[in-house]
């Protein structure tokens, strides 16, 4: 059944990945995604460093 879920989760962001791909609104949320990819880089990089300086994982 968990399979069966994920499954179905993974269609609906296909669908809606689909539409706004063939739809007129695909630049705006690339940008997005650009700000976000270079968000969560930039809190990797910080938690990475502090991990490595402090000697343990952060949790």
């Amino acid at each position: 059944m968990n399979l069966l879920y994920w499954a179905l989760i993974a269609l609906v962001v296909a669908l809606v990945a689909g539409a706004l791909g063939f739809g007129g609104i695909a630049a705006g949320a690339a940008t997005i995604a650009k700000i976000l990819f270079g968000i969560f880089l930039v809190l990797f990089v910080v938690l990475l460093v502090t991990a490595l300086v402090v000697g343990r994982a952060i949790t």
